[in-house]
């Protein structure tokens, strides 16, 4: 009786097993999806590979586009795709059901799609801006990768540090 329970899934693994019950795939997240919301994964994937090199790859509940980050990602849901995108400004319109700051630069967007009509300009327009979006990153970081610049602490300031310790 060599062997564990993983405790996400409960199942029993042997001995040398491999195991990874996080691993999923795309199929399996659409697998169930109606007609119409299958349609419109369909054509938002289709829309995404377009835009050029990237990885497209299924993470828990999610399937993310990524070029060197996360671009959008979508999740199926039983009656609508909700859609993710991560744009550099914040962006008012009725697709958009919310906004939150996602970092320094990046603005998440959450949009519903329950159609494929509904993946057409202004929604694809943002998915270009977003893929976009870390072109023009790099470049206004001036090659640093997205980094701050190192911070030079004073002389006076090191010295007073010292005496406190």
């Amino acid at each position: 009786m060599t062997g564990r329970e993983c405790y996400h899934c409960k199942r029993w693994i042997e001995a040398g097993e491999a195991h990874d019950c996080w691993a999923t795939t795309e199929a399996a997240l659409t697998r169930d999806l109606s007609d119409n919301l299958r349609e419109a994964w369909e054509r938002l994937r289709e829309t995404a590979v377009a835009f050029g090199e990237q990885r497209i790859y299924a993470s828990l509940n999610s399937i993310m586009f990524s070029r060197k980050a996360c671009y959008f990602f979508v999740r199926p849901k039983r009656s609508y795709l909700e859609v993710c995108v991560f744009l550099g400004r914040a962006v008012k319109a009725p697709q958009v059901r919310k906004t939150v700051p996602a970092s320094k630069i990046k603005v998440a967007h959450l949009i519903r799609i329950t159609h494929r009509d509904e993946v057409e300009p202004p929604i694809t327009d943002w998915l270009r801006e977003a893929y976009e979006l870390q072109d023009a990153v790099a470049a206004s970081s001036g090659g640093r990768g997205g980094r701050l610049p190192n911070r030079r602490v004073s002389p006076r300031r090191s010295r007073l540090d010292m005496k406190r310790r």
